[in-house]
């Protein structure tokens, strides 16, 4: 018998024949991890599955590469952003992205610590959407796709990064740019750490990252479409600012 404890948020729940679920966990120390839970699919279990919730696991089977079976307890729930439409969209693009895109079994501990920070500030902090576009700039750069921003892929210079290159991922100066900068995606200063973001910023922004993981991430994975809750975050962001 294989054990291991561990703790981490919940992303995904699946009913598994009458009684039981499989539920999709994401944890410091065994990366995205899938077990099922007997009786989750209960009355008792039901508002303890809730994704975005953080709970005590532990997981264990008789082999290694088995689904294997997950005994869990609450640690804390984020039921409390259900009264909120716009946090509830984040939650659920946020879990939506790390269900897609995460391999299995693989430990990501930075970007782990990374969500779990987003997660929390979605119901304290009024500067979480830029929190989140962040998070995406990070969640692009621990599947294999980061982006370049340091200086210009053209010039090799430092200042005035305005653009980034679909193609590369890599910054581009206005210089750099000249007659083709109307082909590039933009690149606000928020991006590259330098202040907060304004409404126009902000949606700039994620134009760039969503660029990213729907024209370079997705295909990596199969092309299957990115999970719908983020789009419906976009327009949200877009009808809120």
């Amino acid at each position: 018998m294989i054990d291991w404890r561990d703790q981490g948020v919940l992303l995904s729940v699946l009913r598994h024949g009458e009684t039981s679920a499989i539920i999709n966990v994401f944890t410091p120390a065994h990366g995205r991890h899938a077990g099922v839970v007997r009786g989750g699919a209960g009355r008792k279990m039901a508002p303890i599955l809730q994704p975005g919730a953080q709970l005590d696991l532990t997981w264990r089977a008789r082999l290694e590469d088995h689904l294997g079976a997950f005994t869990v307890e609450p640690l804390a729930s984020r039921a409390a952003l259900m009264a909120d439409r716009l946090p509830l969209a984040g939650l659920n693009a946020i879990t939506g992205l790390l269900a897609f895109c995460l391999p299995e079994r693989e430990p990501v501990p930075q970007l782990y610590a990374h969500s779990i920070a987003l997660l929390d500030a979605l119901g304290d902090n009024d500067d979480w959407p830029l929190e989140y576009l962040r998070w995406e700039q990070a969640l692009l750069e621990q599947t294999g796709f980061a982006l370049d921003l340091t200086s210009c892929a053209v010039t090799g210079g430092y200042d005035d990064l305005a653009y980034v290159s679909p193609r590369t991922g890599r910054a581009v100066s206005r210089q750099g740019a000249g007659e083709w900068a109307d082909r590039l995606l933009p690149l606000p200063l928020c991006m590259l750490g330098q202040g907060t973001a304004s409404a126009d910023e902000l949606q700039q922004g994620l134009r760039t990252t969503g660029h990213f993981l729907h024209h370079h991430l997705a295909p990596s994975l199969g092309n299957r479409p990115l999970p719908a809750a983020r789009q419906r975050l976009i327009d949200l962001f877009a009808r809120h600012f």
